[in-house]
């Protein structure tokens, strides 16, 4: 037995039929497969096998790695890798040119594990890299014409790219706990000031709290109801975040939310 079948041993191991029957139907009718927080250190192999799944979620796990031939999953337009152990993206995703939704957060990430074709995903409307350990960004993403929500924060950038600036469609950028210099902080603002957003307000789905949050939540949220504050449509950027949950009824308020997801 390998290393690698060592580790899926001690993991949870998908099966074709476990994966099947974790798909589900949004109320946009698109198929949604969920492996969440199922304690999987592998990724699973049977899920090529599954070419009619359009979102993708397999947040909340142990991965440290995916297949170089992860690029031939191409019919997903959602992709939620958020908090696993990633420390690199194979270049075979610039193969999912119809992703609209992509979510990097609270991985292990540095600029050297983020690949040149992420400039190819150019339908992209929300990219989460939040969490990581960033300074910077390729190049290549300037041709994302179409990305409109962009999460940065709690990484390592000392300077924003100029490209930035240059993305006609990006209105929500968050940058918060970088370590950027002055005059950075100023281009900080100039972004911020493209989408308008005064408040520190996020909306969150509650199975992505930790433990010490939704106490916080529990006991704040009468009185975040009762001051009635503006709402805020800040969706993607939340970390660690889940942007395609479906049931809207879910999502609640939360002000300054600062917290790194306890498995």
């Amino acid at each position: 037995t390998g290393r690698g079948e060592e580790k899926e041993a001690k993991g949870t191991k998908v099966t074709l039929k476990t994966a099947k029957k974790a798909i589900r139907t949004t109320p946009d009718g698109r198929r949604r497969l969920v492996l969440s927080n199922m304690g999987i250190t592998i990724f699973p192999k049977c899920l090529f096998k599954i070419t009619f799944v359009d979102e993708l979620d397999l947040s909340r796990n142990l991965i440290e790695k995916l297949p170089e031939n992860f690029g031939d999953l191409s019919s997903l337009r959602w992709l939620d890798l958020h908090s696993n152990k990633l420390v690199s993206v194979p270049e075979s995703i610039g193969n999912h040119r119809g992703l609209t939704h992509l979510n990097l957060s609270n991985n292990c990430l540095t600029f050297s594990g983020l690949p040149s074709t992420l400039g190819s995903l150019t339908n992209l409307k929300s990219l989460n890299l939040g969490m990581n350990q960033l300074d910077d960004l390729p190049l290549t993403l300037v041709a994302l014409e179409n990305l409109q929500e962009l999460g940065l924060f709690d990484n390592l950038f000392k300077k924003l790219p100029q490209f930035l600036q240059g993305l006609r469609n990006l209105t929500k950028v968050n940058v918060k706990r970088n370590p950027l210099s002055y005059h950075q902080r100023k281009d900080e603002t100039l972004l911020k000031g493209k989408s308008e957003h005064k408040e520190d307000v996020y909306l969150v789905h509650e199975s992505s709290l930790c433990r010490t949050c939704l106490k916080r939540e529990a006991e704040g949220v009468d009185s975040c109801m009762s001051e009635k504050k503006k709402k805020s449509a800040f969706p993607g950027l939340v970390a660690p975040n889940s942007v395609a949950t479906v049931n809207q009824d879910l999502w609640r308020l939360r002000e300054k939310l600062e917290c790194v997801q306890v498995k």
